[in-house]
């Protein structure tokens, strides 16, 4: 009689990754990308501030990661130093505003991809000219460099045009995220030029070093930013050549849009908890949602060095309730399972000020629209938006939809900043930050050991998903009182979960740092 035999499940790993921490007593950088953390670094052994190193760091990642973020952009950022209130510096999305509801009409369907919006005819709302909102990350670096920022802007540009003319590595994880959109980018001239060398995404060499993206006109832009200083994008050159390339795709952005962009400053809503107070991002943020478990958090068991079965099933239940109040209150403006493609960076300098940014193109390479005079990867900021007229975040124009970034600084008792952290990942940044916060600041886990930990991923009102390393306990624990359950593998691919990063400061001073363990490229850098 033949056995009967029932194959195992998969498991895409078969190894232990670690990811080192940074530890030191001046500056540290943390980004996704380690080039980018280099060039904040340099910032601030040149003499720069945080700000300094977080504008540097950004606008590498244009070069570094132009599938999470870059010129084309928005995000928001938090910012604190001693002796300083903590504050939001607000640069996301706005709609043009020429925008139309009626040009995107619904086909009747439900898209049978990843994206569970109603689907819109031609997917115009997922990628193409019709799917942007206005680029405000060039303002948003802006002006957090023109308010705490030290350095020349052609300094702290520098390492993005030297990035930029060298062009982005070919290796396997970049080719392997380029193929993700290949069948997006194809339609789209420039984007197929760069991305898709004989209509192909490359593969990285079988042995040797790889090659590089040429990124087209970006290094120009950021040359002329770099000369004509940051509003050049909005006001001059930069804006006639963005403005040109959209009115010849049939974009709905025009030169006025961009003229009227400006990042905000608004004051970070500030919620003590637990000895500390976090402070919290202002604006249409996950911040509400995040509030909410801090509430519904404060009766769990707190006790001992790590979190108990207990304290899993009390977070997978409070996030499980604040989703339901955001979906039916808030309204929401990204689908569970999107491709949500997102950085973040956590900076600090010597003096102890902190910035904590998440920046965002929205979906892997954004529109997947590389606008050809100035190389600027363009974001499908209208995708946040609901589709159906008459919902919390329908179309209208010049409106701001509600999103998932969650920037996050916490400062001790004595109002000093002391820890700051966010994470990329559309719907799982909150229960990622929230996680790696209470790791640190609830279990007194060192920033590395928290970076290791198994998390959960609660991203609505309903089931869980939990990396297969939990214990059997919490895993059977949260099957029974949570479920559905799903117990998959923290991997690179598929993301099952964000990619938050941290930098704490100890009493004595001492900052050790962290990235996202399973991110190849991240890293944290002391200076």
């Amino acid at each position: 009689m033949p056995l009967n035999y029932d194959p195992p499940a998969h498991l895409t790993q078969h190894w232990q990754v670690t990811k080192p921490a940074a530890r030191g007593r001046r500056g540290m950088v943390v980004s996704q990308s380690r080039d980018a953390a280099l060039a904040g670094i340099a910032m601030l052994e040149a003499g720069g501030n945080a700000a300094d190193a977080a504008v540097a760091t950004a606008f590498a990642l244009a070069a570094m990661e132009p599938w999470n973020s870059g010129l084309g952009g928005i995000g928001f950022a938090q910012v604190a130093a001693p002796g300083q209130a903590a504050e939001t510096l607000d640069f996301g999305p706005v709609a043009p505003a020429g925008l139309d509801p009626s040009a995107f009409p619904l086909t009747g369907r439900v898209k049978s991809d990843l994206f569970t919006w109603p689907e819109v005819e031609g997917d115009r709302n997922i990628h193409g000219p019709l799917s942007f909102v206005i680029p405000s990350s060039v303002a948003g670096y802006a002006a957090l460099h023109a308010k705490h920022g030290k350095l020349p802007v052609a300094d702290v540009l520098a390492p993005a045009i030297a990035l930029a003319r060298r062009g982005l590595p070919q290796d396997w994880f970049t080719t392997l995220k380029v193929a993700n959109s290949a069948s997006v980018l194809r339609l789209y001239a420039e984007s197929a030029r760069i991305y898709l060398p004989n209509g192909l995404p490359p593969v990285p060499p079988y042995q040797g070093a790889p090659g590089y993206f040429r990124l087209g006109a970006l290094a120009d832009t950021l040359e002329q930013l770099a000369r004509r200083g940051f509003r050049d994008f909005y006001e001059g050159e930069v804006a006639q050549a963005i403005a040109a390339d959209c009115r010849e795709a049939g974009a709905l952005l025009t030169a006025a849009d961009l003229a009227a962009c400006r990042a905000r400053f608004l004051p970070a809503v500030s919620v003590p908890w637990r000895g500390r107070t976090v402070h919290l991002s202002n604006g249409l943020t996950a911040a509400p949602t995040f509030r909410r478990v801090m509430a519904l958090m404060e009766a769990a068991d707190w006790s001992g060095k790590e979190p108990s079965p207990g304290w899993n099933l009390a977070f997978a239940r409070a996030v499980q309730g604040a989703y339901a109040e955001r979906l039916s209150g808030l309204g929401d403006a990204e689908p569970k399972g999107a491709d949500s493609c997102t950085t973040h960076l956590t900076v600090c300098d010597a003096e102890g000020m902190m910035v904590s940014m998440t920046t965002t193109l929205l979906s892997s390479m954004g529109s997947r629209v590389v606008l050809p005079r100035s190389g600027v990867l363009m974001n499908n900021g209208v995708m946040w938006f609901d589709p159906r007229p008459g919902t919390p975040n329908a179309m209208a124009p010049g409106k701001r939809p509600l999103t998932n970034m969650s920037p996050v600084i916490a400062t001790d008792a004595a109002g000093v900043p002391a820890i700051a952290l966010g994470a990329s990942g559309g719907r799982r940044i909150l229960a990622a930050v929230f996680q790696m916060l209470s790791f640190v600041a609830g279990f007194g886990m060192d920033p590395a050991q928290a970076a290791h930990q198994p998390r959960i991923d609660v991203s609505g009102p309903e089931g869980v998903m939990a990396d297969a390393r939990l214990a059997p306990e919490s895993l059977a624990a949260l099957a029974e009182a949570a479920g559905p359950l799903q117990a998959v593998e923290h991997a690179v691919l598929p993301v099952n979960y964000a990619c938050p990063n941290l930098i704490a400061i100890g009493p004595d001073g001492m900052r050790t740092g962290v990235s996202d363990a399973m991110s190849p490229w991240s890293a944290a850098l002391a200076q």
